[in-house]
């Protein structure tokens, strides 16, 4: 690779033409090893290039997108990008890439951007170890801090997103996402109408949602960690008509609901494997919403949920019962193990009785826990005043959180 220095003064505040020209003059395949300083206003990049920046700021002033990628075979590195536009219709973003592949945007600090990296039918290319910070907007309509759209085959990681909105993969398979990290924003990774991606050992916290999969199949999640999804909508991992999917080794702590299963698996003969994750100290830990059965749950810990499992079907529709429970940690388990081999001598078997007011009005969750609520409790089960609904049974549940010794 040719490797050019773009010579300014060191610290100067300049005018990105500058660097345009520079651009617009190299030879496909070059490298640009840009200096120190400010360099104001947007770029284009439609040729193969090496961007490398030295304590280097492209400043995009506030109008449009700040660097477009539009053509394969580009790095960008060690770069830091800021002050997009800030119209959604347009896509402001500190790094667009459209139409590319075996682009490499490595180490770069993205901040006062709306949309941080936008892929739209971007394949085969890495986005590693980058800053993402949106604009100080509300929640709501700060732009995506990462956005795949038709775009396959790619590898995201290591990268932080503080205080961004989304972090996007829509009609995109075969991606690989690990050892992310997500802060303050809404959906910390959202799937729509994708396949086959792969999730591994990112940490999501103090976002509204950790990890939702939609109209989705074919995909791994394994561990990774989710905490404090909070607030009416806080859940850590969630599943909508997502089919043959493993959620496996995960750990989901401090949410509002630990998992939420909605319709899943959706496609006739599939099912879902849920197997290994520690579900810990949640509203609660496992919510049904809608016709959800056949889903494999398994080798879980449920530990310091307020409860466990729901189901909100209501009154005789109940469908958790139809799901394959098997060799869970129950907190709650009350049995034995005569002869130590791990598995309680009885089955697990959770009731949901007249009493879980508070699951019916969230407004009773501040009571629970205290003595009131206790006594009724302990009275309701000792003699219920209605029939209670059974809502699973674990024939073989774990007696320690290791598992089987």
């Amino acid at each position: 690779m040719r490797r050019v220095a773009l010579l300014v003064c060191i610290g100067a505040i300049l005018h990105a033409n500058i660097l345009q020209e520079a651009i617009n003059r190299a030879k496909p395949g070059a490298r640009l090893d840009l200096p120190k300083g400010v360099l104001k206003g947007s770029i284009t990049i439609d040729k193969p290039l090496m961007l490398v920046g030295h304590d280097t700021i492209i400043d995009g002033e506030g109008r449009g997108t700040v660097i477009k990628i539009r053509s394969s075979n580009v790095i960008l590195q060690d770069l830091t990008i800021r002050n997009s536009g800030k119209e959604h219709e347009k896509i402001d973003a500190g790094i667009s890439v459209k139409d590319a592949a075996f682009v490499q945007i490595r180490n770069c600090k993205i901040l006062d951007s709306l949309f941080g990296i936008d892929l739209q039918n971007v394949k085969n290319s890495k986005i590693i170890g980058n800053y993402i910070t949106s604009k100080p907007f509300p929640l709501g309509i700060r732009g995506d801090g990462v956005r795949l759209w038709y775009s396959n085959d790619n590898v995201l990681k290591n990268n932080h997103l503080f205080k961004s909105r989304d972090f996007v993969v829509w009609y995109s398979h075969g991606n690989l996402i690990e050892g992310n990290i997500g802060e303050y924003g809404r959906y910390s990774l959202h799937f729509m109408y994708a396949g086959k991606n792969i999730v591994r050992k990112n940490i999501y916290k103090h976002n509204s949602v950790g990890i939702f999969f939609m109209y989705s199949r074919d995909t791994i999640a394994q561990n990774n960690t989710i905490m404090s999804s909070l607030g009416t909508t806080g859940i850590g991992i969630g599943l909508k008509d997502a089919s043959n999917f493993i959620i496996s080794n995960n750990t989901i702590l401090y949410c509002a609901k630990g998992m939420y299963i909605d319709r899943s698996p959706f496609e006739p003969g599939q099912s879902n494997k849920i197997v290994g994750n520690k579900i810990l100290y949640n509203s609660i830990g496992m919510h049904f919403h809608s016709l959800s059965t056949d889903n494999e749950i398994t080798q879980n810990v449920f530990k310091g949920n307020m409860e466990n499992v729901y189901d909100d079907s209501g009154q005789g529709r109940i469908h958790t019962v139809m799901n394959k429970w098997y060799e869970n940690y129950w907190d709650d388990y009350q049995g034995f193990d005569q002869d130590g081999d791990g598995i309680g001598d009885v089955p697990y078997t959770l009731y949901y009785y007249a009493d879980k007011l508070w699951l019916l009005n969230p407004n009773i969750r501040f009571f629970y826990g205290s003595p009131v609520i206790s006594i009724l409790n302990f009275l309701y089960k000792l003699a219920p005043f209605s029939e209670p609904i059974k809502l699973l049974t674990d024939p073989k549940p774990l007696m320690h959180e290791e598992g089987v010794s």
